[in-house]
């Protein structure tokens, strides 16, 4: 089946009975109204008494609908839904935590969605803030001071409104405040006692539109002449190409600058697809670390662009060797605006010869507009890497049977494991990819597949997400969730049954102290018994494919679940891919591809 036949939204709704008209409402039914006047689409949630009464309201007085719940086994896998979501759609979801434990399980999924500059709009409740009314034990545990605090170094903006009208107001503010550039996660806590008192008439609803995120700002019109100079005189321009939005006009923005400069552009992957991978002026394959020709490429430049590049500091001194940055320096970014001094996640401080504090996506077209054109290069895209045939399931044979089987329809892939080489597949839309978790939580994966393709339905585009075992067990219930609200998805995991990573670390450690390596596996790998993943799939309603363990039946493998998860299903593909990594940095094949 091919993805367009695909186009409609499916996605399932628990509809409540009808509640009979009422004259009074509640604080929580205020609140919900709220949601909806913000055109909330959906909430993903997992239950708690601490909101109990928004509950009633979001199924009783509003009906389940805008916005929707979508019940999660765990706030985690609710919050990483959200992420998901907005980083496909480039729109904010809502999500829900049950008073200070579900924010303390959420707060990883909170962290990769700071990281990741993403908006979130987190929704959580205290028990009575008033001890009179607290029941015995429970409320007690569910109730702490300045609830807010514990998410407070990795949100944009927290509050704990003590009225309806204060409720309005935080909710307008969130809003705002999470969908303005550098965007990010907000915390709203709800006492129990403003949703569960009795207010009468609906207070009026303030007119949203009248609050919107504002747009960002355009740099001075001296900062882009001073930009436009350096890069239209140069004789080696290189673009760093980071972060950025999903719309095809920006990705048409970024290409049509590059070519006027015919400037070479590096990407990597821990961003999403954002300059197509295989046009001629694409510098580099893209990893979560530098490869050497990028690397040799921004060495090389004489200006450098940085379209909001995630840790460019390390980027130059990795290329430079730790060497005086000698290239003229154009940052375009306003992620400072988002810097604080709990987490480093801010990456070290950059050199800036021109600083344009604004969102790329703003100030590309004032470049294009402002550069003068250079003489274009003689340049053909890269020759495609040859890699063999593998012999055993590996990371590469995924890889290659993905590629066979999408060859003539649209996927999004959600995720990518570490041993992903990323001259593996070419990234030709914005779409194509949607980069890594952001914080480096492992578990992420599976919620953000999801969000995805909850943000995905209607496009004709399936959400694909290649993810270890290791991220995936970690939130397996997320399948749950995407099967019961008939998200279509597939799941192709790479199963190495180990930590691998920290395999590594343990075999480094272990050279330089002169130990045995042979004992690297102790604490890390996931094997007697051997983890049946597709079964895990299958217990949660999902069609379960393997465990694939010939080469010969990758392929086969990939097509029928794409054939499934097309046709509306959730698929689990249990992947027994070989221990090993390609090589990220160098993009060169390595010696597990040689086995």
């Amino acid at each position: 089946m091919n993805a367009k036949d695909n186009l409609s939204p499916k996605i399932h709704h628990d509809a409540p009975v009808p509640s009979p008209e009422q004259k009074e409402v509640w604080g929580s039914d205020a609140i919900a109204a709220m949601l909806r006047a913000l055109d909330v689409p959906y909430l993903a949630l997992n239950p708690g008494a601490s909101y109990r009464g928004l509950h009633d309201s979001l199924v009783n007085y509003l009906g389940n609908k805008t916005p929707q719940m979508l019940l999660c086994i765990h706030e985690e896998v609710a919050v990483a839904i959200a992420h998901g979501y907005a980083r496909a759609s480039d729109k904010m979801m809502g999500a829900v935590v049950h008073s200070n434990v579900g924010l303390m399980h959420a707060s990883m999924a909170v962290f990769n969605a700071w990281c990741d500059r993403q908006p979130l709009l987190l929704l959580g409740a205290t028990g009575p803030w008033d001890a009179n009314k607290r029941r015995p034990w429970i409320d007690w545990i569910h109730t702490c001071a300045d609830q807010g605090a514990l998410i407070r170094d990795f949100t944009k903006w927290d509050n704990q409104p003590a009225s309806v009208q204060g409720a309005y107001e935080a909710l307008l503010r969130a809003s705002q405040i999470a969908q303005t550039a550098p965007r990010g996660p907000v915390y709203i806590n709800l006492d129990v006692a403003v949703q569960e008192e009795k207010i009468g008439p609906l207070p009026a609803l303030p007119d949203t539109a009248r609050f919107q995120a504002p747009a960002s700002p355009a740099p001075s019109a001296e900062l882009v002449a001073q930009a436009a100079a350096l890069l239209s005189g140069a004789k080696n321009p290189v673009i760093m190409a980071g972060r950025g939005r999903r719309s095809i006009e920006s990705w048409k923005a970024r290409v049509a600058l590059a070519e006027k400069l015919q400037a070479r552009v590096v990407t990597d992957l821990k961003g999403a697809a954002i300059f197509p991978t295989d046009h001629p002026l694409h510098t580099g394959t893209p990893g979560m670390f530098l490869a050497a020709d990028a690397a040799a490429a921004i060495r090389e430049a004489d200006v450098i662009l940085s379209l909001d590049w995630n840790d460019l500091a390390g980027t130059l001194k990795q290329s430079y060797g730790g060497k005086p940055v000698t290239a003229k320096v154009i940052n375009v970014s306003c992620d400072q605006h988002s810097h604080r001094g709990w987490s480093m996640d801010y990456q070290a401080l950059p050199p800036s010869d021109v600083y344009l504090l604004t969102e790329p996506d703003t100030a590309v077209p004032l470049l294009t507009a402002a550069c003068k054109a250079r003489p274009a290069l003689a340049a053909a895209p890269a020759a495609a890497p040859s890699f063999p045939t593998p012999t055993e399931v590996s990371i590469l044979g995924v890889a290659q049977a993905l590629n066979a089987a999408t060859k003539d329809g649209e996927i999004c892939i959600t995720k990518l494991p570490l041993g992903w080489n990323g001259a593996y597949r070419h990234f030709r839309h914005p779409l194509d990819y949607l980069g890594a978790d952001g914080g480096g939580g492992v578990g992420a994966g599976p919620g953000m597949t999801v969000g995805a393709a909850l943000a995905l339905q209607g496009t004709g585009r399936l959400a694909v997400g290649v993810v270890g075992d290791g991220d995936f067990l970690m939130s397996v219930t997320a399948i749950w969730t995407a099967v019961h609200y008939k998200l279509p998805a597939l799941f192709i995991v790479c199963n190495n049954r180990s930590f691998y990573n920290d395999e590594l670390h343990q075999e480094r450690v272990a050279v330089e102290r002169a130990r045995p390596v042979e004992n690297k596996w102790i604490g890390q790998q996931m094997s007697e018994p051997d983890i049946d993943i597709a079964a895990m799939g299958r217990a949660q309603g999902a069609e379960g494919i393997g465990p694939i363990t010939r080469a010969e039946d990758v392929l086969p493998a990939v097509k029928k679940g794409l054939e499934l998860a097309h046709s509306g299903k959730v698929v689990v593909i249990d992947m027994r891919v070989l221990p090993g990594y390609d090589a990220n940095i160098s993009g060169t094949p390595s010696a597990a591809h040689k086995r």
